[in-house]
């Protein structure tokens, strides 16, 4: 029995959830997400809150109960209060800043990078050294994230480069003479 999937994902004041066919759609003030529900699990919406059940008792299904259930609370939290993702910026010259539509990242190479920040994600730098990522949907949210750190990922010897700020950069001693 899943431990997740046993437990109802409520539904706060301002949210809207719609059940048609295999699609679960839910509404907000300012975005909607929607996820297509596996054959292997039938979700109910009754009294303000959403139940995900199994529809047998097979692995793949009881997989997918937790899975669901999961999928569905982080749409519904991500519609009342967002998700946001902090990334810190560390190495002399480098920074970052949002130009319109394009989030400006100088990172020590010889051309500066202009990432094109997607519509569904709002990206803010309150100093030159920070980035947060914020938006509706974790998933896209998470991606966004890992794309602006894949430009340059820290390296262990002097911590230069993009981090998640609450990531723990494992440190190497350096050469010796």
């Amino acid at each position: 029995m899943s431990r997740i999937g046993k437990n109802p994902v409520a539904i706060p004041d301002g949210v809207r959830v719609e059940l048609r066919d295999q699609t679960l759609t839910v509404r907000g003030t300012n975005a909607t997400l929607s996820l297509v529900i596996s054959n292997d699990v039938t979700a109910t919406i009754a009294d303000g809150n959403v139940t995900v059940e199994p529809k047998d008792e097979g692995k793949r299904a009881r997989a997918m109960w937790g899975t669901t259930r999961a999928l569905i609370n982080n749409m519904v939290t991500g519609i009342a209060t967002g998700f946001t993702r902090n990334l810190e910026i560390n190495g002399v010259g480098y920074r970052a800043a949002v130009q319109g539509s394009n989030l400006n990242l100088q990172l020590g190479y010889s051309h500066d990078i202009a990432y094109p920040i997607p519509p569904d994600v709002k990206i803010v730098c309150e100093r030159p050294t920070a980035i947060a990522i914020s938006g509706a949907d974790r998933q896209r949210v998470g991606q966004v994230a890992a794309e602006i750190r894949s430009f340059r990922p820290p390296e262990p010897y002097k911590g230069k480069g993009i981090k998640y700020s609450d990531e723990t950069i494992r440190r190497k001693e350096g050469k010796k003479k």
